[in-house]
């Protein structure tokens, strides 16, 4: 089985439908079926049983799969590690961020960037999912929870401060209470936000009534009056309308941290974003 096909299989086996896997490779959905029908002409074996709800392995897929992923960690390790010898300044770099830190704190890093070196196109991905390094979905990535692998270099950056923000033209409510105020919180389904408790236990008896994944949204929710909210101050500090409280105590703070790929510590577009990194990140960070 060629490198190429074996793409295929694990696309569609990680998918579970033609469509999911022709969104992650970025091929049409008639290129993945027909070059899943010829892979399996090719070895002989139906790989996949074609039901209503999608494409499952069958036992002659399942035997092959972890055999696929080594083989796939094996065709990515040379491409980071031929990707980590170039030594010029072009090409493409990605960078993957929770959506406030890609909205409010890479903009003006990123300019600068830009403007320095031109032939560098750059990729940001934000959201709640954590885009793979070894996959190279992401060159370099930006967190506040530690990265867990050996091969990932990684750096403590910053310390990353909230606050407790109102609208501009709301009153103050009581620390300790709150009551007839409410609250914009974070969506806790992925994991607990120790900022988000610390919120919850402070102004116990304000009212939870909307939630949101998305830092930006309760930013704006909160600006329109619809409750209190604790945010990243690098957020909160850019959005008019917003009125930071002074408080007796602040929500806790939290670590920003940045890793990569050790396959790529001598890619030169990467060790020259960081320098810009290293140059402005203290100064956005409020």
């Amino acid at each position: 089985m060629e490198w190429s096909d074996v793409r295929i299989f694990l696309a569609v086996a990680r998918a579970g439908t033609l469509g999911g896997a022709a969104r992650a490779l970025r091929l049409s959905h008639p290129t993945i079926g027909r070059r899943l029908r010829s892979l399996e002409e090719a070895t002989g074996q139906t790989l996949f049983q074609r039901t209503a709800d999608g494409f499952v392995l069958t036992e002659e897929g399942s035997a092959i799969i972890t055999l696929a992923e080594q083989m796939e960690e094996g065709a990515l390790a040379m491409e980071r590690r031929l990707a980590g010898q170039e030594q010029n300044l072009r090409g493409c770099l990605r960078i993957s961020s929770a959506d406030w830190f890609g909205a409010y704190v890479l903009p003006p890093i990123i300019a600068e960037y830009t403007n320095a070196y031109p032939g560098v196109d750059v990729e940001i991905l934000t959201g709640t999912r954590l885009f793979s390094l070894a996959q190279r979905e992401s060159d370099i990535a930006f967190r506040i929870v530690p990265f867990d692998t050996s091969d990932i270099v990684q750096r403590r950056l910053t310390r990353l401060n909230y606050g407790v923000y109102v609208a501009a033209s709301a009153p103050d409510p009581v620390f300790g209470d709150g009551s007839g105020f409410r609250l914009v919180t974070h969506d806790t389904s992925t994991g607990q936000f120790p900022d988000i408790a610390w919120l919850t236990e402070n102004f116990p008896n304000a009212r939870p009534v909307m939630r949101s994944n998305n830092r930006n949204v309760q930013a704006r929710m909160c600006r329109e009056g619809v409750g209190i909210a604790v945010l990243p101050r690098a957020v909160g500090s850019q959005i008019p309308g917003l009125r930071l409280l002074g408080l007796p105590s602040e929500p806790p703070s939290r670590d920003i941290w940045m890793g990569y790929h050790r396959d790529l510590r001598h890619l030169q577009r990467l060790r020259a974003f960081i320098t810009v990194v290293d140059n402005h990140l203290r100064e956005v960070l409020p």
